[in-house]
């Protein structure tokens, strides 16, 4: 998966009429803002909606021709939209991200047990498919040496560790080299790091899950259990699946 930089912007600036596409409004100059257009919102609908099948599909590293193509609109009208493609990744990259916060934070505020709510956060996340749009520093591990020697590199803020039972000192750690079509740290990575960060201390603490398990594992199985697969019930069974014997590797022995 290969993303641009990112900044957390939630806003993508649009080439078009010198103003900025907004939530479906567009910002002109003056700070006068007005709705798009019926056939300019949806043509921005059914570009946002193939840009996430077709990044999670084919990673952020896909053409915006793809994206065009999937949303049977020409590649100039995604680029008034987005002017570059850099833009259009922050912008999913964000949303997924917050999606999989708030899916946390209802597991969170929902499951009283806390096995339960962890396997909530889990379910949910690999059904929904935003695992395969998270930024892929989220997703990185490094040891705590390692992490040391790239004292000016930015980073996501550190995740929980592990300690118990002399668990490796394992982090969540920001790209390293920039790295085109690949977003920064941000685009809310800290506070999804955040939630699921007190869903795996819970589990933790009420001894159901190992110790060794870090924030890292949890988001490393909401990628690796949502396939891409042509079929949808296909795709759904091999998640679930996959999804049971994650969560199986997951829990401690004396649980």
């Amino acid at each position: 998966m290969h993303i641009s930089d990112f900044h957390g912007s939630a806003t993508a600036l649009s080439a078009e009429s010198g103003g900025r596409v907004i939530a479906g409004t567009t910002t002109h100059g003056t700070g006068r803002s007005t709705p798009l257009r019926v056939d300019a919102q949806r043509n921005l609908e059914h570009v946002l909606r193939a840009a996430r099948e077709v990044f999670g599909e084919l990673g952020y590293g896909a053409p915006m021709e793809d994206v065009a193509r999937r949303a049977r609109v020409g590649v100039g009208t995604v680029y008034r939209r987005f002017p570059s493609k850099d833009v259009l990744v922050r912008r999913i990259a964000e949303e997924e991200t917050a999606r999989l916060t708030e899916q946390a934070k209802s597991a969170l505020g929902q499951e009283e047990e806390p096995w339960q709510a962890l396997s909530r956060f889990l379910r949910t996340s690999v059904a929904s498919g935003a695992g395969r749009l998270l930024p892929p520093q989220v997703l990185r591990v490094g040891s705590a040496e390692e992490d040391a020697e790239d004292e000016g590199a930015a980073r996501v803020p550190h995740q929980r560790q592990a300690v118990a039972g002399g668990a490796p000192d394992l982090r969540v750690v920001g790209a390293r080299t920039p790295v085109e079509d690949e977003p920064s740290e941000d685009a809310g990575a800290g506070a999804l790091l955040e939630v699921v960060g007190r869903l795996v201390d819970r589990a933790r603490e009420a001894g159901e899950l190992r110790t060794d398990v870090t924030v890292a594992d949890v988001l490393l199985v909401i990628a690796t259990a949502a396939p891409a697969l042509p079929d949808p019930a296909q795709q759904a069974a091999a998640s679930a699946r996959l999804l049971d014997i994650l969560l199986e590797g997951l829990r401690s022995r004396t649980a």
